[in-house]
């Protein structure tokens, strides 16, 4: 789009192809609602008056999933009886439009976002860009199909059980969520309020980071490895491309994450989307598709004690899997399993719904982000996941087996900054590619995370550089720990050191930076050391030889 635009393409001729391209697709169950011409061709016109430069989306299209509210048209959930007139736009929907991007429309979903195979709707099944034979995947359908025909350039989804990631490995696209939580959702009609996510669907990891950036106020970093990758099947192509990327995989036991998946769908979480839809559904309303109307009912079979019994499991499993994260920094599986045909789904619904979602279901309950990517000549692909924490390896790897360069940092315009800083030594941090310190409000990573930070790579400094003495920092927020994390140029203080310095490398919002640089006694300060790869960085310091 931005390179349309250089070349003289204006936002009036790009709403024009839009429609043109969603009439000549033919296909009536992608979208349920569309904004006229009129309505499109002024929200184009307003672009005039705004900064492309300081707009991410500048003039971008885009569509949204039919359970997310934008003010004035309808949201029907994909329930024609339960359709409202929204009286304010989603948080997530509004950036979007703030960042310049053109409101299209509402996509067509599986009913109450109850669904993974994209054929439970009143308003009918989207093709598959594929093979008109295959499911399109679901709940998220109609916004997959937009955008893998070229109608937009992206389209927002949800996912709680994987409707942001099945849909995106059927149609042959790229598709992002962040952990739950990590966006607004006011304005979204819920399906299991404990889990459900605002999802991104493009065409591009780094557009899906760019729209995911937006959607959060913040950007989603970018690391650069070398990383530690649990796969399914470590001799299988990913695996093979990951090694040749000079990064070690190893051998991913999923049985804790479909123990964890299995109390979604097969166990008691079922009566959290029970109690958000019962009411929904009690009153029989038109156009109810009976085989949703029986998976929420589901639900109510459920007793107090079975759910706070799961709970209790589910936090046994988090346990269990907390040091594994510590050794290991992305997870990658096969998104779907196989490419279910609509016969398959009219033969049995229930079952085939459940096989697609074997890789899928545990990702919201065990709070990891995901990046589905597509497989390379048709339906397919695998995910990459892992928790808050581990947001740039999500992306690095993501990007290294789609083959895209992305750069650390290029999530989002948010100008977040690098932060280099030595490891807690007693976490047995401090060697490149060791598991991330982040274990407490004391440690170093504990110290960053609290102002926000994320950790995005672990590298080298350049020669030179050693460890600021113990006692530096004592009166930093968090106690000693950055002051233990900083660093010197070692011909100041020391013999000059051959290798360098084993780092943490910190991705942090200039409002987090400044909140550290304004608590730094008098013996540190901020400066900037030069890393391994030539590359000058932010770092806390307890000499004047850094580079200011």
């Amino acid at each position: 789009m931005r390179q349309a635009y250089a070349a003289g393409f204006e936002p009036a001729d790009v709403v024009h192809e839009v429609l043109a391209r969603i009439t000549a697709h033919g296909d009536p169950a992608v979208w349920i609602d569309v904004e006229g011409i009129e309505g499109l061709e002024l929200a184009a016109k307003d672009l005039g008056e705004r900064d492309r430069d300081t707009s991410p989306l500048w003039g971008v299209p885009f569509g949204v999933k039919d359970n997310i509210d934008v003010q004035g048209r309808p949201t029907t959930a994909g329930l024609p009886g339960a359709v409202r007139t929204a009286d304010r736009t989603a948080t997530v929907v509004q950036r979007l439009i703030d960042a310049g991007g053109i409101y299209v429309g509402k996509t067509n979903l599986d009913q109450l976002a109850t669904g993974l195979v994209g054929t439970r709707s009143p308003y009918g099944t989207p093709r598959n860009p594929f093979d008109a034979a295959l499911v399109p995947g679901g709940s998220s359908s109609g916004s997959a199909v937009a955008v893998a025909a070229g109608q937009v350039t992206f389209a927002l989804g949800t996912d709680t059980a994987g409707s942001g990631r099945v849909p995106a490995a059927l149609c042959g696209i790229v598709g992002v969520k962040g952990p739950p939580g990590a966006r607004p959702m006011d304005g979204v009609v819920p399906a299991s309020p404990t889990l459900d996510c605002v999802s991104t669907f493009a065409r591009s990891i780094a557009d899906g980071l760019l729209v995911e950036s937006v959607m959060a106020a913040s950007a989603w970093p970018v690391a650069i490895g070398p990383w530690r990758v649990a796969v399914a099947d470590p001799d299988g192509p990913e695996g093979l491309r990951l090694r040749v990327g000079g990064h070690e995989v190893l051998a991913a036991d999923l049985a804790p994450f479909h123990e964890a998946g299995d109390l979604l769908y097969q166990g008691p979480w079922l009566a959290d989307r029970t109690a958000a839809l019962a009411d929904v559904l009690a009153h029989g309303l038109e156009g109810t598709v009976e085989i949703v109307r029986r998976v929420v009912a589901e639900g109510a079979r459920y007793s107090g004690t079975e759910v706070f019994a799961a709970v209790r499991r589910l936090a046994e499993i988090q346990t269990v899997l907390a040091p594994w994260w510590r050794r290991v920094d992305a997870l990658v599986v096969p998104t779907v399993p196989w490419a279910p045909t609509l016969a398959a789904v009219s033969v049995d619904p229930i079952g085939v719904n459940a096989r697609l979602g074997r890789n899928t279901t545990f990702a919201n309950l065990l709070g990891l982000a995901a990046i589905a990517v597509p497989a390379a000549d048709g339906p397919g692909g695998v995910t990459v996941l892992g928790p808050p924490g581990h947001l740039g390896t999500v992306a690095g790897v993501a990007a290294a087996l789609h083959g895209e360069a992305l750069t650390a940092g290029a999530g989002g315009p948010s100008g977040r900054i690098h932060l280099a800083v030595a490891p807690d030594i007693a976490d047995g941090a401090g060697v490149v590619g060791a598991p991330s310190s982040v274990r407490g409000l004391g440690s170093i990573g504990g110290v960053l995370a609290g102002l926000g930070a994320e950790l995005v790579d672990r590298t080298s400094t350049a020669p030179g550089y050693r460890r600021a003495r113990d006692d530096a920092g004592a009166g930093l927020i968090g106690g000693r720990a950055l002051g233990q994390g900083a660093l010197a140029h070692a011909e100041r203080t020391g013999p000059a050191m051959g290798i360098g310095v084993g780092v943490e490398l910190w991705s942090i919002a200039p409002a987090g930076l400044g909140r550290l640089t304004a608590s730094l006694p008098t013996d540190l300060a901020l400066g900037a050391v030069e890393l391994a790869d030539g590359r000058w960085v932010k770092a806390v310091v307890n000499d004047e030889a850094s580079r200011p």
